[in-house]
């Protein structure tokens, strides 16, 4: 069988997906490490070398995430090992990262790290001392795995329930905390509600339980006019923004992502 072939053939078996094409290419590229330019010169030859593409395409099949099938996921630039301990880093979530960056803040707290991606990437961009938490052990494996693979010294990774094991205080603290309502979660994408870490969505019953005990924990882990930046839900505005003035937070600040879409809130510590 010819690559166009095999990739064709891929493509059609995977038509019912959303972005069944796509998801192809991207397994496609992986399972042969072919550029889309390699591609077009050996397009007609014979496949020549075993590889996963025909078992990857299958578990696309049953909605498994492309990144958790290539254990990869790019974020900011780089590529995070991932797996199904973790959430999978999202485009939307750089905007977090960006307005971070912009604090020049050299103490930094993540909370809810997951796979690392915004604590690596604030250490890696601008240099700052940054402690990442997390309750899951299994994730806090996958944060060390891509510390050691992006070569980032100055990440401490932490097993804590958000601020129980903290004691120190922090210039900036942020969060891609769990927010999603419990009964919302059935209403999500497969790739979502069967196979991402029910630990890293359930906000539980309104979505906003770890935005509640953010906003008022959060205070004594800061320094007199420290910053807190949190992923928010593009409906949740308001009500976090609530928590956070009711807590005594000034200067409460909401961020759209590159849809429009309410996507981060920035408030800052008296």
């Amino acid at each position: 069988m010819k690559y166009c072939e095999l990739l064709k053939n891929a493509q059609k078996e995977l038509e019912d997906l959303a972005e069944g094409t796509v998801d192809a290419w991207i397994l496609f590229s992986e399972a042969f490490s072919m550029s889309r330019a390699e591609y077009f010169m050996k397009m007609n030859e014979e496949v020549s070398q075993t590889s996963p593409f025909e078992e990857w395409i299958e578990l696309r099949k049953t909605h498994l995430p492309v990144q958790y099938i290539i254990k990869s996921a790019s974020f900011m630039g780089y590529e995070f090992f991932v797996n199904e301990h973790v959430l999978i880093p999202r485009q939307d979530t750089e905007v977090l990262v960006e307005e971070a960056l912009k604090l020049k803040a050299n103490k930094v707290l993540d909370m809810c790290t997951g796979s690392g991606c915004i604590a690596i990437s604030l250490e890696l961009l601008s240099g700052a001392k940054v402690m990442a938490v997390d309750i899951s052990k299994e994730a806090l494996k996958v944060a060390s795995i891509n510390c050691e693979n992006l070569m980032c010294t100055n990440v401490d990774l932490i097993e804590s329930d958000l601020f129980d094991k903290i004691e120190d205080k922090f210039e900036l603290i942020v969060s891609n905390p769990p927010y999603i309502p419990t009964k919302v979660i059935e209403e999500l994408d497969l790739e979502v509600k069967d196979h991402e870490p029910l630990l890293a969505l359930d906000g539980s019953e309104d979505g906003l339980e770890f935005y509640r005990r953010l906003a008022k924990e959060s205070k004594d882990y800061l320094v007199s006019d420290g910053s807190l930046l949190m992923e928010i839900g593009c409906e949740q505005a308001m009500d976090v923004s609530n928590l956070l003035e009711k807590e005594g937070y000034k200067e409460i600040q909401v961020i759209k992502d590159l849809a429009g879409l309410d996507r981060v809130i920035k408030a800052r510590w008296r």
